[in-house]
């Protein structure tokens, strides 16, 4: 009787070290699909920004991550579609920025 509960116990243990090790393995993957998600748009955006519009979207990922993650899914897609014909300048990025800001920014209203 106590061999049995030792077995099935045995039996948990290495079940759950093989889905831990399984859920490890996707987490590792989904990290690299990420880190070269990455690579391809910073690549894109090296071909179609100038060097002060990328200055310009680096500091704004410090500081609104969301917002300069979202423009630069859009000028991939311009780029993916052939829209972009010159090199966006860092005028043209401010525009882009503010447009796409005004679209996904929320009022609160405090009322008392």
């Amino acid at each position: 009787m106590a061999e049995d509960i030792e077995e099935i116990r045995k039996r948990k243990l290495m079940e759950l070290q093989k889905k831990y090790l399984e859920q490890q393995k996707a987490q590792e993957e989904a990290i690299k699909q990420e880190m070269e998600l990455q690579a391809q748009i910073d690549a894109i955006m090296r071909k179609i920004l100038t060097p002060d519009a990328r200055e310009r979207l680096g500091r704004v990922k410090l500081v609104k991550p969301e917002l300069a993650r979202q423009v630069e899914l859009v000028l991939v897609q311009l780029y993916q579609a052939g829209q972009i014909r010159e090199p966006i300048d860092d005028a043209k990025l401010k525009k882009i920025l503010a447009q796409i800001d005004a679209r996904t920014r929320r009022e609160f209203r405090i009322k008392w």
